[in-house]
């Protein structure tokens, strides 16, 4: 056997592990096959490249439809198939078979829905984490509907035998393509699908059912190079007495490992605590666990409301007489005080 002919056995064998290989041709193709008069191609034949080429059968993206449950949206396995194919397949289909009309991509729809997939998510940090900063407010966006949310669900939908992609270099004026990347334009066309075919309401649904629902830690989204002084103007913007630090526990003081626990009060009311093997350490820690409190306030579930959700639903014009939800607009609080803040940032922001 040939190096070939293994290569083509072990592409096979992968391929063959998600999807049925019934409806393939069979290998190698015609065009490869030496005929009496005809030249012999001098191109060798590349099992990788021929597989990526080949259509995934009608089967597996009727039951990608039904199984993540939008069947009635996906009406057809041609819009499946254009939903599942990146842009850069393009390029890869004129380079082996230049007489092929280009198929439909998703290039349009992943543009759309990640316009709106940012808008659902903007709307939902915000109101569910008033307080929050606004650099870590972009970044809890990028962790829910970002780049490699998106490519983590399509594979949790099992698209990444659907997909048809091809790998590129980037350039001074042009990204790369990784397989990431492709992945990920499969959940923004279905959002963007979704909302073409039904309403915003059901495209916000879709976002927060496969993205939003989703627990994101933001803990360590925010860095404090200067927790102490960022909690000194924290507390004058809210008018708040002094805060004051105060040793709470503490044990092992002449000992290879102290721990001391220190809390920060402001009047009666206690900021923050933490521990360190030093008082200075506790105290620090006490500080950030303080603007952490602040911070990263949630609203309870029930008390969110979007001002998506004064859309009507079904189709029909937004500006047309329709009934809409009820909503009322949460206050605004004080801009955020991030003193020496977010990483090498050392720029004041009030």
């Amino acid at each position: 056997m040939g190096n070939a002919h293994r290569r083509f056995a072990s592409t096979a064998a992968k391929l063959a592990s998600s999807l049925s290989t019934a409806h393939l041709p069979k290998f190698p193709p015609k065009e490869l096959l030496f005929v009496k008069g005809r030249e012999i191609p001098t191109a060798p034949i590349d099992p990788d490249t021929w597989a990526s080429l080949q259509p995934p059968p009608p089967t597996a993206l009727s039951a990608f439809a039904h199984r993540i449950g939008l069947s009635s949206v996906l009406t057809s396995t041609e819009l499946t198939q254009q939903v599942c194919t990146h842009p850069s397949f393009v390029q890869l289909l004129h380079q082996h078979k230049p007489h092929e009309p280009a198929p439909a991509t998703n290039v349009q729809l992943a543009a759309i829905g990640n316009s709106l997939m940012g808008l659902f998510a903007t709307e939902y940090v915000r109101a569910a984490y008033p307080y929050l900063p606004t650099r870590v407010m972009k970044a809890a966006v990028t962790a829910h509907v970002g780049p490699l949310p998106c490519a983590n669900v399509a594979q949790e939908m099992g698209a990444t035998p659907l997909l048809r992609w091809h790998r590129s270099r980037g350039t001074l004026l042009k990204p790369g393509v990784l397989h990431s990347d492709a992945l990920a334009s499969i959940p923004r066309a279905l959002t963007a699908l979704v909302y073409q075919q039904r309403s915003l309401p059901s495209a916000r649904q879709f976002v927060h059912s496969y993205f939003l629902s989703r627990q994101v830690d933001l803990r360590g989204m925010i860095k404090f190079l200067d927790p102490k002084k960022a909690l000194l103007e924290m507390v004058k913007k809210y008018q708040r007495e002094y805060p004051k630090s105060r040793l709470l526990k503490e044990t092992g003081r002449f000992s290879n490992s102290p721990v001391f626990v220190v809390g920060i009060f402001s009047g009666e009311d206690q900021l923050g605590e933490g521990f360190g093997n030093s008082l200075k350490m506790a105290e620090y820690r006490a500080a950030e666990d303080a603007l952490l409190r602040v911070y990263l306030t949630r609203a309870p579930p029930h008390l969110i409301q979007l001002p998506s959700q004064t859309f009507p639903q079904g189709l029909g014009d937004v500006y047309s007489k329709a009934p809409e939800g009820d909503y009322t607009p949460a206050k605004l609080v004080e801009s955020e005080i991030m003193y020496a803040s977010s990483g090498n940032s050392f720029t004041r922001s009030s």
